[in-house]
């Protein structure tokens, strides 16, 4: 078996980790413009799959409601939306030092095994059809596996590193 040298290493834990930045800083900017995007999906409602079109029209209907009538409430998507864009900013630390900031990559693989629990615990509690449900696990699913592949990949690093310098860091 082919042993990946220290520099393929870092360059391919650094494109994990952007990977993962970009998905949580592109799901978050899309937090904020809620009513549009279904708006948008709304007025094409044909292009979607019959199971989809009743969703996206009563989620659409009780989006325009609520922000007609109780705008605060949007609040908490925006500072969902901030969340993502927080915790990508977290992963900053293992792209600069990956062996020392592997804690990160480990919430992170964490965090998207909680994923799965919360979609479908309190998506039932909120009446969320069971297929969304299953969309936003595999969030959780699709999140873990660069996580993983980066984590493999720093504890390779890892053992270069510690052969080369005589530091164990195990």
């Amino acid at each position: 078996m082919k042993t990946l040298s220290e520099e393929k290493l870092r360059y391919r834990i650094r494109l994990w980790i952007i990977l993962f930045i970009t998905g949580l800083v592109l799901s978050g900017i899309t937090a904020f413009p809620i009513e549009t995007q279904l708006s948008f999906a709304n007025g094409h409602i044909g292009w979607l799959p019959e199971f989809l079109r009743a969703w996206v029209q009563k989620v659409y209907v009780a989006v325009v409601s609520t922000n007609q009538n109780y705008p605060y409430l949007s609040y908490g998507t925006d500072w969902l939306a901030f969340a993502h864009i927080v915790i990508g900013v977290a992963f900053i630390g293992p792209l600069m030092n990956p062996v020392k900031n592997i804690w990160v990559i480990q919430f992170g693989m964490i965090a998207c095994l909680m994923v799965i629990p919360l979609a479908l615990i309190a998506g039932s509690i909120r009446e969320i059809p069971f297929y969304w449900r299953m969309i936003d696990c595999s969030f959780g699913v699709f999140g873990i596996i660069p996580l993983f592949l980066c984590y493999r990949d720093i504890k390779k690093l890892e053992r270069i590193i510690s052969l080369k310098s005589g530091i164990n860091y195990f």
